[in-house]
């Protein structure tokens, strides 16, 4: 911090002790109960800073998730809040998120869940082109060594890792195809082979 952000803290931490003294001052009549009021203002900011810094936390507990039935061979995606469909799959032994896409051609990785998974994206060779909902991108075309849904595992499985900013992988109709069925109904997708 600069000498000039310290002066403002000492003037903003003087300022904010006077008004708490004047505030002391003007109800010494009713002393307890302003620090009984000054306690519970305390612990509500406390309280909103605390869920404010385990909010990605939250979200997670109470999204829905995946189920995966392994005796029935069957795995049971809910659709998010958002509308979509999304999945957790070991690629290489590193669980990735990805969104279901039957829209896309392909299994699609970020570069970061390439390296993820350990493929060394420095080394990648981003030749083929790719047409998406934001333009054209570059992609790398890759083999993974395993992935798995659940029960489901599958080795040397061609995917694309893009080049451009992605938010999430895309799990695309080349891997969906897999499975023997694929059926969106009460606000879930089951795949089952």
């Amino acid at each position: 911090m600069s000498s000039m952000e310290y002066g403002n803290l000492a003037y903003l931490g003087l300022l904010g002790a006077v008004l708490v003294f004047w505030v002391f001052i003007q109800n010494r009549d009713s002393l307890t109960k302003k620090v009984q009021q000054l306690a519970a203002w305390g612990l509500i900011f406390l309280g909103t800073i605390a869920a404010i810094g385990l909010w990605d936390d939250i979200r997670q507990t109470v999204r829905p998730q995946q189920t995966v039935f392994a005796d029935a061979g069957r795995v049971e995606l809910p659709r998010a809040p958002d509308g979509h469909y999304y999945a957790t799959l070991d690629i290489n032994g590193a669980p990735t998120f990805f969104v279901v896409d039957t829209g896309a051609t392909s299994m699609v990785l970020t570069e970061q869940d390439a390296a993820r998974a350990g493929l060394s994206t420095d080394t990648l060779a981003y030749v083929s082109e790719a047409m998406t909902a934001n333009g054209l991108v570059h992609t790398a075309a890759v083999t993974l060594d395993e992935v798995a849904l659940g029960p489901f595992s599958d080795r040397d499985v061609r995917a694309f890792v893009n080049s451009g900013e992605m938010e999430q992988s895309l799990l695309g109709m080349t891997y969906l195809q897999r499975f023997a069925r694929l059926e969106i109904s009460g606000g879930k997708m089951i795949l089952e082979r």
